[in-house]
């Protein structure tokens, strides 16, 4: 076994990646076409990050992708120099001080860069989202609600955008908040929460799953929503109209199991026409802090360690080339557009979930297919074909 396999079986059981196996994780997801569950597939299928990379390439080429761009290790060393150059810390899925929480999601992001005191993932959580436009008795009650429940002994997250999330953030630094960027951990947005920020870096902890020196940019913003609900036991609203990105935040925190609140609000105000609309749907009304506690008292009292999901590490036997060969067009028939569960697949296609599995790694390393919730798929090409 090499020292990078035997740095992710370490990981496993929650001890720390040496060296070699920290930067062969970096590579593998920095790699072309490699993102949080292709990366968690290949590390299920080929037992280690190092083995992954090395197959990765004959992959995309079964895929149809000639050519694959795999991250280079000199790439992966500079990455890990400017982080911690920013005073922050990078850690790998797996890894004991990774947050708990974030691990037990099928989409976990593979890496995250912090930066602060890591020892609020050791308090449960409390997710804080509203308007960027919101109004000064949201912003004053925001303020006060965070305040509320870090005296209560949350630790209050947010995505340190304008508005609600600004107001959380300030309420809730003197007794400890987490900020999740869009961009790298480098990243200051907006300009004026330059000071905010800072400080949090300071008091509060940031989090960042972006590459350091990535801008925030629009793709950006609903993947990080999904970091805001999965650190956090529960979601509050505060003012958000029918088409807002809190609105893509309280759906991650159903989809995660998470309990989702909302703070009720004028009907005439169109700022609160979707938290309005949340609680008619079954969210939690808050008017205080002891509304959340209340709610959440009794996954607090029977809160064990977050388990992360068990993905094997160590290979899993590779179906030889004539089982795949004849197997493709089956699949390429059965894909398209329209997303498909994978156990639908393996049901029209006649296949054993080796082969299927091998077929659709295939497919994503070479950047022909899409993953969505619920273990669905499907083809992002106009069809799949084979030479």
């Amino acid at each position: 076994m090499s020292a990078a396999s035997q740095g992710l079986a370490k990981a496993a059981t929650t001890s720390e990646l040496d060296d070699e196996g920290r930067i062969a994780c970096l590579r593998l997801m920095r790699s072309e076409n490699v993102g949080p569950i292709t990366y968690h597939h290949l590390i299920e299928r080929y037992g280690s990050a190092s083995r992954a990379l090395e197959a990765l390439p004959r992959l995309a080429r079964r895929g149809g992708k000639p050519t694959l761009r795999i991250y280079s290790e000199q790439e992966a060393l500079a990455e890990l120099e400017t982080v911690e150059r920013l005073g922050a810390r990078l850690i790998v899925h797996g890894e004991r001080t990774y947050p708990g929480p974030l691990a037990t999601l099928p989409d976990a992001p593979p890496l995250i860069s912090v930066r602060g005191q890591r020892d609020l993932f050791d308090r449960p959580a409390v997710a804080i989202v509203g308007t960027r436009n919101a109004s000064s008795a949201g912003h004053r009650y925001t303020r006060t609600l965070a305040a509320d429940l870090g005296e209560a002994g949350f630790a209050v997250v947010s995505g340190l955008a304008r508005g609600i999330d600004t107001a959380a953030h300030v309420g809730a630094v003197e007794t400890g908040t987490l900020a999740v960027l869009a961009g790298g951990i480098d990243s200051v947005y907006p300009p004026e929460n330059a000071d905010l920020q800072s400080e949090i870096s300071e008091r509060g902890l940031l989090v960042a799953e972006q590459k350091a020196g990535t801008r925030p940019q629009a793709r950006h913003f609903p993947t990080r929503n999904r970091l805001i609900s999965g650190l956090s036991l529960g979601v509050i609203v505060v003012e958000a109209a029918l088409r807002s990105g809190s609105l893509i935040t309280a759906r991650c925190a159903l989809e995660q199991g998470r309990e989702v609140f909302a703070v009720p609000g004028s009907p005439l105000d169109p700022r609160c026409h979707g938290s309005n609309g949340l609680i008619q749907d079954g969210a939690v009304l808050v008017q205080s802090a002891s509304d959340v506690t209340s709610a959440l008292d009794l996954m607090i009292r029977s809160r064990r360690p977050p388990e992360p999901l068990r993905r094997r590490l160590v290979p899993t036997p590779i179906p030889d080339d004539g089982q795949l060969a004849d197997s493709r067009h089956r699949v390429a028939a059965a894909l398209s557009p329209t997303p498909v569960t994978v156990d639908e697949l393996l049901r029209h296609c006649h296949l054993t979930p080796p082969v299927l599995l091998t077929i659709l790694l295939e497919l994503e390393a070479a950047g022909r297919l899409h993953r969505h919730p619920g273990n669905r798929v499907s083809f992002c090409d106009q069809g799949v074909t084979y030479p």
